[in-house]
């Protein structure tokens, strides 16, 4: 299963290079770069570790690339997404983000249905990376 969520969920994984663009095109904007990384990509689950601080002082690509790069060498089988901030209302606001990296299982998610009183039936999302048990006897 591929996780898809943020800005380019619907296109096949960017390269480095076109990575690289967007980053570029982030800093013309003025905004400032954030890493992120989990392995729980649940879709209410917005808040994923951070690596390192937001960096707001950095004005090139090739300063936000090393970051991608030391925190791929940490993390190399969890998520890792690239979010942008932007600033000039005040506030932080995330105005982009983007998926770059992936581990090489992706395990995915189970729909959970509870019935309730009433005869309602509620439906959830569980994530597979969060069950202790291996792959294969999860299904």
């Amino acid at each position: 299963m591929r996780i898809t969520q943020g800005t380019f969920s619907f296109l096949p994984d960017l390269s480095d290079e076109q990575i690289s663009r967007q980053v570029e095109y982030c800093l013309d904007k003025g905004w400032a770069i954030g890493l992120e990384y989990t392995d729980d990509p649940h879709p209410r689950n917005t808040f994923w570790e951070m690596f390192g601080n937001p960096m707001f002082d950095i004005k090139d690509a090739a300063g936000v690339m090393l970051e991608l790069a030391a925190c791929r060498k940490t993390f190399p089988q969890q998520y890792i997404r690239v979010t942008a901030f932007d600033s000039t209302h005040g506030t932080e606001s995330v105005v982009m983000s983007f998926i770059v990296n992936r581990p090489s299982n992706e395990p995915g998610f189970r729909l959970i249905r509870s019935e309730e009183p009433g005869r309602t039936i509620r439906y959830s999302l569980e994530s597979y990376a969060v069950q202790a048990r291996p792959e294969g006897s999860r299904y």
